[in-house]
């Protein structure tokens, strides 16, 4: 057993306490890693606040993180200690009938199909203060120490800079992969992206390497539009500085709407703004954005009557036990520089201070 530090979420809608947990070594088909650094992201934000289902107090949240595999239980083949790795939130048992069809990302164990609260045994690796702490997401980086199943966890290059590549876990790969894999971006084509936050960066991103030569940018803070045109967005537009709907505004600029719109927010209104704002042919809505449960989006049959494409994504569409590899040598081989989304780098200490300027949209 490993005594470690790990910030805990005793409760829905407390701030995280810093805590000394007892991490239980790994089981048959498990690995306990490292964990060395974790990116904040909005799903931790969702799931502090209670809006995620399925997630059980007390909970270690966290699960955009990367670190060094401590040790290996019983039939694990794939990795080894010392390896460096990404652990993700998408698992891949290669068992299910969606892991076995090549076109699938989706697990049937992930946690829109049952609850990742517990490790596949329905037990906990972690304790603190003689209680059960859950996991999130079988992925818990908020801890140095996380014990993950060996199907949540990709090796990746020993070269790669694991406060850097975190990144990939999630946010990143969420939005690039939006762009790049789920919309299949063409060169030329021109698109608009509902959200400059973490995950809206990253499918600006994307569209700038798939080849687009319009990236429209929309956001209401104003503040994120610079840092936007830096990763490809040629121009940025607030919905508060114009009086007709948004969507009205984005035809009129691009002629019959943009080829493809990205929400990557999670708000109803605007997901069908991003839905109308698209071509009413040939135009592909992604919503890449968590909307709260029971939410309930009412559409003019009109805009999809017409010939549009909307579709979800998950984690990008990446099968990310194989795609994590292969995004962080794209990484080293500098095809995009993630590194840009890093806004601050806090010790885990200041974990609360960190969720405080994700609130802010800093």
């Amino acid at each position: 057993v490993i005594r470690c530090r790990a910030a805990v979420a005793w409760a829905m809608g407390k701030p995280l306490s810093l805590e000394e947990v007892e991490v239980a070594p790994p089981k048959a088909g498990e690995v306990r890693v490292k964990i060395v650094a974790t990116g904040i992201c909005h799903t931790d934000e969702h799931m502090l606040e209670g809006t995620l289902p399925g997630v059980d107090f007390p909970v270690i949240p966290g699960h955009e993180g990367a670190g060094i595999v401590e040790s290996i239980g019983e039939g694990v083949t794939s990795v080894k200690p010392g390896d460096k790795v990404i652990p993700f939130s998408l698992p891949h048992c290669g068992e299910c009938s969606f892991c076995l069809n090549p076109e699938s990302n989706f697990c049937l164990k992930s946690h829109v199909s049952e609850s990742q609260s517990l490790l596949p045994d329905k037990t906990s690796r972690f304790t603190c203060k003689g209680k059960q702490i859950h996991h999130f997401l079988w992925v818990s980086t908020f801890a140095e120490y996380t014990v993950v199943p060996e199907y949540a966890v990709a090796k990746i290059d020993a070269r790669a800079p694991l406060d850097k590549v975190c990144l990939l876990g999630c946010g990143f790969s969420t939005g690039y992969g939006a762009a790049t894999n789920t919309a299949k971006v063409k060169p030329g084509s021109t698109c608009a992206v509902f959200g400059l936050g973490g995950v809206g960066l990253s499918v600006v991103i994307g569209c700038k390497v798939a080849g687009a030569s319009r990236i429209i940018g929309i956001d209401i803070n104003k503040d994120k539009f610079a840092k936007a045109k830096e990763m490809g967005a040629t121009e940025c537009i607030s919905p508060r500085d114009f009086k007709k709907p948004i969507q009205e505004v984005l035809t009129e600029m691009t002629g019959h709407g943009v080829d493809y719109s990205f929400e990557a927010i999670g708000h109803v209104d605007t997901m069908t703004a991003a839905l109308a704002s698209c071509n009413m042919n040939t135009g592909v809505c992604v919503m890449v954005g968590e909307l709260p449960p029971d939410s309930v989006i009412s559409i003019d049959p009109m805009l999809v009557l017409t010939g549009r494409t909307w579709k979800g994504t998950l984690l990008g569409g990446y099968r990310l036990r194989e795609s994590i590899p292969a995004l962080v040598s794209s990484y080293l081989e500098k095809k995009f520089n993630s590194d840009l989304l890093i806004t601050h780098t806090l010790p885990i200490a200041k974990v609360n201070e960190g969720f405080e300027l994700l609130r802010a949209g800093k």
